[in-house]
């Protein structure tokens, strides 16, 4: 029996290393579910950021399955290498640090004191960078020859990076 370094230690019984189509499928599956895995998680930090940034606009309640948001989380850094789940996981930390900021703070009930547009800009800057920083590392990670963004993308209601566009 052979260890086939493509099953990260699975052994093969017939004792045949996989085939390079074999090695080939795997390699795209993994990509088709990395792909997936980062748009789910991007997306819904655009549907809450809209929703909590709605709710403060409009002065009214809100709601959001956050249940969604951490298997999002989850599901990415199980297939992302590790230097996107690092930065999925400073990403999960700063948007941590802006629910904290716009969401779970009593005193800032959307419906009783919201935050200003102004206020709500700033409490979006760090999870936006996070943001910029994440899809630069699963860029990288996907095509070594990917350029870096440098802009902030959807989901992120905190202006432009240096406030000049």
């Amino acid at each position: 029996m052979v260890e086939n370094p493509s099953t990260r230690g699975f052994i093969r019984l017939s004792g045949q290393l996989p085939s390079p189509r074999a090695r080939l499928e795997k390699a795209e599956w993994l990509r088709d579910k990395q792909l997936l895995a980062y748009q789910e998680l991007i997306s819904h930090y655009a549907k809450f950021t809209m929703v909590i940034s709605r709710a403060h606009a409009d002065r009214q309640g809100w709601d959001y399955d956050w249940s969604e948001w951490s298997a999002a989380l989850t599901r990415a850094s199980l297939v992302a290498p590790a230097a996107v789940a690092a930065e999925i996981d400073n990403f999960g930390r700063a948007v941590g640090d802006f629910l904290d900021q716009v969401a779970r703070d009593p005193a800032r009930d959307p419906a009783r004191n919201p935050l200003s547009q102004e206020e709500f800009t700033q409490a979006s800057r760090a999870p936006a960078q996070a943001q910029v920083q994440l899809v630069n590392a699963i860029r990288r990670s996907l095509s070594k020859g990917q350029k870096a963004l440098p802009f902030w993308i959807g989901g992120s209601l905190a202006g432009s990076p240096d406030d000049t566009r």
